[in-house]
């Protein structure tokens, strides 16, 4: 039997809990999760403690280490890692991704890639320099509806694709929760062009097989932040140190979640990091209302609008070509992200459309096209970062080369955002060139 992969994780905030529960469960047999590194101990002794109870003491493990981020290099040294899960807050992705290739070690980075153009610079420069592999996990390349949707385009169905008309909505569930965290900030996030918008992004430029080389943005915060709230009369600004505002609709109580108790409201004297702080604060430096048109270097066009404060959550994507227009229609169930709770808004639905010239509408059915966990893309993503290495005809695997492509078309519609002006994508890093193929975990 070949000896399982060793893994890293850092970052043990709501989003590493898929990595953990996979290594600690399913992929037990193939990956070993030997250390955590976090700011935060009360965190990682959470994480820890829950890997305990999902594992049950596979193959008579202890359970993973805990070190601090002082401590990283000395972590991938001591705990012979092969292979670092970077979940850390976006604008440190760089420093743990460079940091773990020049210790001779792979990395699979949660998008975004990294925050703005210098640090995807820097890695891309790191990912020659040491020949390690790096991955993206760009999940919603591997929802059954949109690798449905990828196929159609690739089989010709439209025809060559001409213009893409995109549209997201998130609602005041899951959007308003991107305003109490440390998202809104955007020198954490890069904003939601670059935080939420680089899974859109990418799957545009995936669906396409092209890049942006052109783009212009317009965006602004319209609801969201104390100015907003003030001119819509909105006066129940929640504040948990004050107990003002409890009936703020938009308030979160953490202490009635288990896990969000657990990973934050017990971790907060630590570091002082807070949650669940008011949608209507000062302090808020992202947009929640963006607007975005592109050029690709195929001649496509996209118009893209993403709005943080819809009353429904999911998604619309209209791609024309030049033999009819396929339509995808998404609505998710929404969710504060790491909550226990099951408890959401939308049951989840699709429907795919394809418009054909002079012909009847026809309706694609997929299977698994409302699986949960981002439409069933976590599950299928899981399997090809830690399962056995399978065909994958669609490239649905990302690597730097994807991930840049995502991120610097929001920093482009950020800079945009801040000048009025076009903004070439390609011209915010030096040039970007394909990553040299690397054979897969156990390939050998």
């Amino acid at each position: 039997m070949a000896r399982r992969r060793r893994y890293a994780l850092v970052g043990t905030g709501s989003r590493s809990n898929m990595y953990t529960t996979a290594l600690a469960t399913t992929y037990a047999d193939r990956g070993e999760l030997v250390c955590l590194c976090d700011v935060n101990r009360t965190r990682m002794a959470h994480t820890v403690a829950r890997w305990g109870e999902l594992s049950g003491d596979r193959h008579g493990q202890a359970g993973p280490a805990c070190y601090e981020p002082a401590e990283f290099p000395t972590m991938l040294k001591e705990q012979q890692v092969d292979e670092v899960i970077v979940t850390s807050v976006d604008r440190t992705h760089h420093r743990y991704i460079i940091e773990s290739m020049r210790a001779g070690c792979d990395v699979i980075c949660e998008k975004p890639l990294t925050v703005d153009a210098p640090k995807c610079e820097a890695v891309l420069e790191a990912e020659q320099r040491t020949g390690q592999r790096l991955r993206v996990t760009f999940n919603y390349r591997y929802s059954p509806r949109n690798s449905v949707f990828a196929q159609l385009l690739r089989d010709g169905s439209v025809g060559r694709p001409t213009s893409v008309h995109f549209e997201w909505l998130l609602d005041t569930v899951h959007g308003a929760d991107y305003f109490r965290r440390w998202h809104r900030d955007k020198r954490n996030s890069g904003g939601l062009m670059v935080h939420k918008a680089s899974h859109h992004f990418d799957l545009v430029n995936w669906w396409l097989g092209a890049v942006p080389v052109l783009v212009f943005g317009l965006g602004d915060l319209r609801f969201y932040g104390r100015e907003n709230a003030e001119q819509r009369g909105v006066s129940r600004f929640y504040d948990r140190g004050t107990g003002a505002g409890t009936d703020d609709p938009f308030a979160l109580d953490l202490s009635t979640d288990p896990e969000l108790k657990a990973l934050y409201l017990d971790a907060e004297g630590e570091d002082g990091y807070r949650r669940d702080q008011s949608v209507f604060s000062d302090g808020i430096s992202i947009e929640d209302d963006m607007a975005v048109l592109a050029r690709y270097n195929t001649g496509a066009t996209m118009s893209y609008h993403l709005v943080a404060y819809a009353p429904w959550e999911g998604y619309r994507v209209m791609v024309n070509g030049t033999e009819g227009r396929l339509e995808l229609d998404v609505e998710e169930r929404s969710y504060v992200s790491g909550s226990g709770s099951t408890a959401g808004r939308g049951e989840g639905r699709s429907s795919l459309t394809l418009r054909r010239h002079w012909e009847r509408p026809q309706s694609v059915d997929i299977e698994g096209a409302d699986d949960p966990g981002h439409g069933g893309g976590d599950r299928r993503l899981l399997d090809e970062l830690f399962g056995e290495a399978g065909d994958d005809p669609l490239g649905r695997a990302a690597g730097s080369f994807d991930g840049a492509w995502a991120l610097l078309t929001g920093v482009a519609a950020n800079r945009s955002f801040a000048t009025g002006l076009p903004v070439v994508p390609g011209d915010l890093v030096a040039a970007i060139e394909p990553p040299r193929r690397q054979e897969p975990p156990g390939a050998e």
